[in-house]
């Protein structure tokens, strides 16, 4: 397992001055290829900063991130567009669905937006929702279909290119105990196919799942410890 993600001294403040919130206050941390990471923290911890900084949705006040060996810290937000692309499938706890699209589009969308083909696109996104057992729900539109189905539906669109870090902010957040298990189950796979599988929670339960479990408190690490 390779260098993935390298962070040193990363801060991130908003309303810098009298009233300043320390977002992030100094965090180093390593995450290496084909890790399944936990990063845990209550509300206010800096656990969501964290992520958008992970995701290359925002940038750091000040301190390093590397991804691959690229310093993402400094590029514009074209060049960070185009880093999400390539290697980031982001799962969101709210789903982010089109309503009026069916499963199968829904995937298909961001492909749009990549430029390929109609026809590559089309059996990406196939692929996608049989990996997630949803090959004969894909006509379906959201509302005809359960939180679980959604979610998975969700993962499916990040997924379909086969981006090497999965990303997932809460993603059992809205979902019942078996839904839960069967989106964890999916991770899980995802995992063991070598995907780096990083889940931002504030549920124990949840984090325990992962190989390792990063503890976030005041915008700094508290903990970080490797499972068995």
């Amino acid at each position: 397992m390779g260098g993935l993600i390298t962070i040193r001294d990363i801060h991130k403040i908003y309303n810098p001055g009298e009233n300043e919130v320390r977002a992030l206050d100094g965090i180093d941390l390593d995450i290496d290829e084909r890790e399944f990471v936990a990063i845990i923290g209550q509300s206010g911890s800096g656990k969501s900063t964290l992520m958008n900084m992970l995701g290359c949705l925002d940038v750091p006040t000040s301190g390093s991130y590397l991804l691959h060996g690229q310093d993402v810290g400094h590029m514009s937000d074209d060049e960070l567009s185009d880093v999400r692309n390539r290697e980031i499938g982001f799962i969101f706890q709210g789903f982010n669905l089109i309503q009026n699209l069916t499963a199968l589009e829904n995937v298909e969308l961001p492909l749009i937006y990549r430029g390929v083909g109609k026809k590559e696109r089309h059996e990406l996104a196939v692929e996608a929702l049989k990996k997630v057992g949803l090959e004969k729900r894909m006509s379906h539109r959201p509302a005809e279909m359960s939180g679980g189905q959604q979610q998975r539906v969700a993962i499916a669109r990040a997924i379909a290119q086969a981006p090497p870090i999965i990303l997932a902010d809460e993603p059992t957040g809205n979902l019942d105990s078996g839904s839960t298990e069967e989106i964890m189950e999916i991770l899980r796979g995802l995992h063991s196919e070598g995907r780096t599988v990083i889940v931002i929670t504030h549920d124990n339960d949840i984090a325990a799942r992962a190989a390792r479990v990063i503890k976030i408190r005041d915008g700094k690490i508290a903990s970080d410890s490797k499972g068995v």
